[in-house]
């Protein structure tokens, strides 16, 4: 997946446990590992807007693109540089 979830980041930075983030954004910590582990397949922006509310950051600190790697490692933007 070429979209990184940096919630983990975040939480370090304010040095908040997963459970309080959890209690505050009103999710499951089983949720809340669920999008930090990559593993969702989407995000409502209403659980977005909560957890950037309860971190006070934007949604641009939570998610990264990432362009996705080929079988060689190289991320394919730089394979059509190249062509």
């Amino acid at each position: 997946m070429a979209i990184v979830v940096r919630i983990d980041v975040e939480l370090a930075r304010r040095k908040m446990s997963v459970g309080e983030f959890a209690e505050r954004v009103g999710l499951t910590p089983a949720n809340v590992a669920v999008l930090k582990n990559g593993r969702a397949k989407a995000v409502r922006f209403s659980t977005l807007e909560a957890m950037c509310r309860v971190l006070e950051c934007q949604p641009g600190d939570l998610l990264e693109w990432v362009p996705d790697a080929g079988a060689d490692g190289v991320p394919a933007a730089a394979h059509e540089a190249h062509r």
